[in-house]
């Protein structure tokens, strides 16, 4: 007998030697999934509901080792969408989820992109993005000031930078968040130390609007402030802006040629025929030109024109005469 008691003692121990060291090997395992899976964490999940989350996708399919990772640790699980990568432990995957971080799709809006051309760059990392509705957003008036936005259009209030967008945002979400990083640049340089043409220009929709002109000129970092010089000269002796490309705002004509009869157009945004400012911005500048609006350069220019060489640059003049010169030789280098 006793010997039969000394043997199950020691079965024991060793059942219970293995049974630690099988707990742990199973608590340590790599999860399954071989590719980052997305998943979604409803609000309210119990570890149970996560549990079965995790099984369904592929994730983790021990749900034994779950339950008892559970009991030891009991995590405090957010609700969200979260990526869980590829050869994670149990351990791992409870931390992506109780940090509460959800997933991002990351997409990086190029400068000087008018709000119906955005959508193209939104749908790589959101198919089912609306451009109807977008676009309908964007002309709402109401939706603008719920946004903190006094202005018929959100034309020019898109700041261009690389977004984290949750990876549910719909269009509402996304045009918010990139209008508060617009309006927050606005409070930064309304701030900014020295000064600035915020008297001159009034506002900031009216900053937006030069802004945006000077961004489709060119896309010379250090030209910028030279262009908006040169609108600010001509809006302070009332000569029209002259900018072609209002023009082609009006006719959502980016390329190509501009025909007279658009350069005719009663559209109050055509600064080839009203002097003043547009109605409101052509595009969504970016930080440089907005700066350059605020800071242009202490320039007599009055006339701009490309030169034509291949260098994206431009000959600036004061007079006329001196302008049409450097036209025909913008001309000779495109070989006319």
């Amino acid at each position: 007998m006793k010997k039969f008691f000394t043997i199950f003692a020691l079965f024991i121990v060793f059942a219970g030697i293995f049974g630690y060291f099988q707990g742990k090997s199973r608590l340590n395992a790599i999860s399954s999934n071989p590719n980052t899976v997305l998943l979604e964490i409803p609000k309210g999940s119990s570890p149970v509901k996560v549990s079965q989350i995790l099984h369904e996708k592929g994730v983790w399919t021990d749900d034994l080792a779950f339950k008892v990772w559970v009991k030891i640790h009991k995590p405090s699980l957010k609700a969200g969408w979260f990526e869980i990568p590829e050869k994670r432990t149990l351990g791992q995957i409870m931390a992506i989820i109780e940090s509460g971080k959800n997933a991002v799709r990351k997409v990086t809006i190029p400068e000087g992109r008018a709000s119906w051309e955005i959508p193209a760059y939104l749908k790589k990392a959101f198919p089912n993005l609306d451009e109807n509705l977008w676009n309908k957003l964007i002309q709402d008036p109401s939706f603008a000031r719920s946004l903190g936005v006094d202005a018929n259009s959100l034309e020019g209030y898109l700041l261009p930078e690389t977004y984290p967008f949750p990876i549910d945002a719909d269009e509402k979400t996304i045009i918010k968040q990139m209008v508060d990083a617009n309006l927050r640049l606005r409070n930064e340089l309304q701030n900014a130390p020295g000064p600035s043409m915020w008297q001159t220009l009034g506002n900031w929709h009216r900053v937006l609007t030069l802004a945006s002109v000077v961004e489709e000129e060119t896309g010379k970092t250090d030209e910028r402030p030279l262009i908006a010089g040169v609108f600010h000269n001509r809006l302070k002796i009332g000569m029209p802006l002259g900018a072609d490309p209002t023009v082609r705002f009006i006719f959502k004509n980016l390329t190509g040629p501009i025909y007279k009869s658009q350069l005719n157009s009663d559209s109050p945004y055509n600064t080839r025929k009203f002097k003043g400012l547009m109605p409101g911005p052509i595009s969504n500048p970016g930080r440089k030109a907005i700066e350059a609006a605020l800071h242009p350069a202490d320039t007599k220019a009055l006339y701009f024109v490309a030169k034509d060489d291949g260098s994206g640059t431009h000959f600036f003049s004061s007079t006329l005469a001196e302008h049409n010169k450097y036209k025909d030789v913008a001309a000779k280098n495109r070989g006319e």
